[in-house]
């Protein structure tokens, strides 16, 4: 639709930071109002309405689209929504390893095995790899310590963890980025071994090249929208 309005501002509401456009303040498409924990999230919010030219394009507001599901979707049943994504845990993307070619194998350990040493410290569980497609259950005390540490997370944060958790295909590659154990572009670069790995022996796709941008742009996201919920 056409922008309706001039003036964009960052207004302190019900114990958070609200955003108002012509002193109106902003609500999410199920009516509740857009109201952030973080001064830092709020203003970059408000910056997305204050881009937007004569037509608003919602596509390029990609903070205000997670903190939305953040409070309709998520909001709504926290404890389902953190099952959803705990369950990645148990079939990992850093599990799931090759068995040839030898330069294969070793990208993804240099990879991914620095991921995992994290998560045994941080969380003081084990992994079990296994090669090929075939599903290898994980032991009941890794997924259930990668559970809690997901459902200990508040709907803002596990609107921003679910594109970092299903992009990736890996829980322990979104936790690492959402306690920022490592930086987000590292963590990029290590879940897109395999697609790098294809593109070299296959040759680069001008299609492929721009999904994976987009993903990367989504993935990226998520992780500043973690940030700036710090604060």
């Amino acid at each position: 639709m056409k922008r309706f309005y001039k003036q964009t501002a960052v207004i302190e509401d019900q114990g958070g930071y609200g955003i108002a456009l012509d002193g109106r303040p902003v609500r999410t498409p199920g009516r509740a109002a857009l109201v952030v924990p973080s001064r830092a999230l709020a203003d970059a919010i408000a910056g997305e309405w204050d881009a937007q030219g004569e037509t608003i394009d919602p596509r390029s507001m990609v903070l205000t689209g997670l903190a939305n599901a953040g409070i309709d979707r998520v909001g709504a049943d926290p404890e389902g929504f953190a099952a959803g994504l705990a369950a990645y845990g148990e079939s990992d993307l850093t599990c799931y390893r090759a068995d040839s070619p030898a330069p294969l194998v070793d990208r993804q350990a240099a990879a991914w095995d620095p991921l995992l040493d994290w998560a045994k410290a941080r969380y003081d569980i084990a992994f079990v790899l296994a090669t090929g497609v075939m599903h290898k259950p994980q032991h009941a005390q890794t997924t259930e310590r990668l559970a809690a540490a997901t459902a200990a997370r508040d709907p803002f944060a596990l609107a921003a963890l679910s594109p970092l958790v299903t992009i990736s295909g890996s829980l322990v590659a979104a936790l690492a980025v959402a306690e920022e154990a490592f930086e987000a572009e590292a963590v990029w670069e290590a879940v897109c071994v395999d697609e790098r790995w294809q593109a070299e022996q296959w040759g680069e796709d001008e299609l492929a090249q721009k999904a994976e941008a987009a993903r990367r742009a989504d993935f990226l996201t998520a992780a500043r929208f973690l940030q700036l919920l710090k604060g």
